[in-house]
């Protein structure tokens, strides 16, 4: 496989997968990871230089207690948080800021690593799909937030939820919604959007902390799905398993999802785990996934703790999880053909990312947003501000206007050129 494939940019490959994107205006933001769910945007004429006092500030609004992040799409603003003893869908005005409803999904989600929902709504057509905390899926009317169905997915297939809470952000393909289940012989299910019916489930591996997506390898369009145990390729009309290449860390606990390009899938894992390359080669019907490259331990050059590293430009970029239980995160830039280093940012902290208009915008648990150049050059840092309290949300990004949340607020920044 030639290295110019890893060149290409990811957007333009996944262009013809038909992803949501197929029915959302190209600057929306409708899912976990935006419109194709490689935390890369399309929009173009966002900041070059750092504004006095930062980007201006377009609107406040009233959060929640979570871990949700948001979607922007049609106009709405959707994300999950706890309020009132209940974890709930709160609709917001994505111009304004002005709330539009909020429904109620389940009752409040308590955990040991941080209360309230986790996963990130999915705005697919007039439809919203929530995943609560517990593992609870909704599909709910986007114009009014009346509730359409609701299951309750690891009890309905004799599973439990994972350890620390379902952190699954819903997948819709065609007339699907595919979420990880917590049960240890159905890795992944499939409902039919409309009623709610189970269409099928697929693999058998434990439920880890990442979201399903969809992906061209190669010649064929499959779910790549990073469980606690395993990477798997699944075809999305049937849930037939194609692959799987085994990788389990410690409690589960891979959450940052795969970046995909061509045939190639790269997954990472943080607290002294790493990153391995894959290729996966598909004759006929079978498919089988061979090592490009493996780095592991201490000396590797990318873990991902949580945070989906972002290709650019032929580059990768991500947090560097450095150390049990992550007591070091550097920000790093890495050649993804050969897994080498480009350069690294020491102690930058822990956080998230997007990347649009070849610049990354960083949220930190500090509650800052940082705007870095996305080069192999170096780190090249245009300017960062404290909007908020401690977030490990990745940004959302919308028509020139950026948003972020913590526990409390929900902010929108416009990051356009002035």
């Amino acid at each position: 496989m030639r290295v110019s494939v890893w060149l290409r940019a990811l957007g333009c490959f996944l262009s013809a997968v038909g992803l949501l994107a197929a029915s959302c205006p190209a600057a929306d933001w409708p899912q976990f990871l935006g419109p194709e769910r490689t935390g890369v945007s399309a929009e173009t004429g966002l900041l070059d230089a750092w504004p006095d006092g930062g980007p201006r500030e377009v609107w406040r609004a009233e959060g929640g207690v979570g871990m949700s992040g948001l979607a922007v799409s049609a106009g709405k603003l959707l994300t999950l948080v706890e309020r009132d003893g209940k974890q709930c869908l709160a609709a917001l005005d994505a111009k304004t800021g002005k709330p539009l409803w909020l429904v109620p999904l389940a009752p409040a989600y308590k955990n040991s690593m941080g209360d309230g929902p986790r996963g990130t709504p999915t705005i697919a057509g007039e439809r919203v799909f929530a995943f609560t905390g517990e593992g609870i899926l909704a599909a709910v009317n986007l114009a009014d937030g009346k509730v359409l169905w609701s299951k309750n997915v690891p009890q309905e297939l004799n599973g439990k939820p994972a350890e620390y809470g379902m952190a699954c952000s819903p997948l819709v393909v065609g007339e699907r919604v595919i979420v990880f289940t917590g049960a240890a012989d159905k890795t992944l299910a499939a409902y039919d959007i409309a009623s709610g019916e189970l269409a099928w489930t697929a693999g058998s591996d434990p439920t880890g902390y990442s979201s399903p997506l969809l992906a061209k390898l190669g010649q064929q369009q499959q779910l790549i799905a990073f469980s606690g145990a395993s990477v798997i390729g699944v075809d999305p009309t049937s849930g037939k398993q194609l692959w799987r290449y085994p990788y389990e860390t410690d409690y589960y606990c891979n959450t940052a999802n795969p970046v995909v390009a061509d045939s190639r899938v790269l997954i990472s894992a943080g607290e002294n785990h790493g990153s391995v390359l894959l290729e996966i080669a598909s004759e006929g019907e079978k498919s089988t996934p061979r090592e490009v490259w493996s780095s592991q331990g201490a000396a590797s050059t990318l873990r991902s703790e949580w945070q989906t590293p972002v290709l650019v430009g032929g580059k990768l970029y991500g947090f560097d999880n450095v150390g049990s239980a992550g007591p070091v995160t550097h920000l790093t830039c890495i050649d993804p053909a050969t897994g080498k280093r480009l350069w690294q940012q020491p102690r930058f902290g822990k956080g998230n990312l997007i990347a649009a208009d070849g610049k990354l915008f960083c949220s930190t648990m500090k509650g800052e947003l940082v705007v870095v150049r996305a080069t192999p050059e170096g780190f090249q840092e245009i300017g960062r501000k404290v909007v908020l309290d401690t977030t490990r949300q990745a940004p959302a990004l919308a028509n020139g206007l950026l948003y972020l949340r913590d526990d409390e607020s929900i902010v929108c920044l416009d990051v356009g050129k002035p």
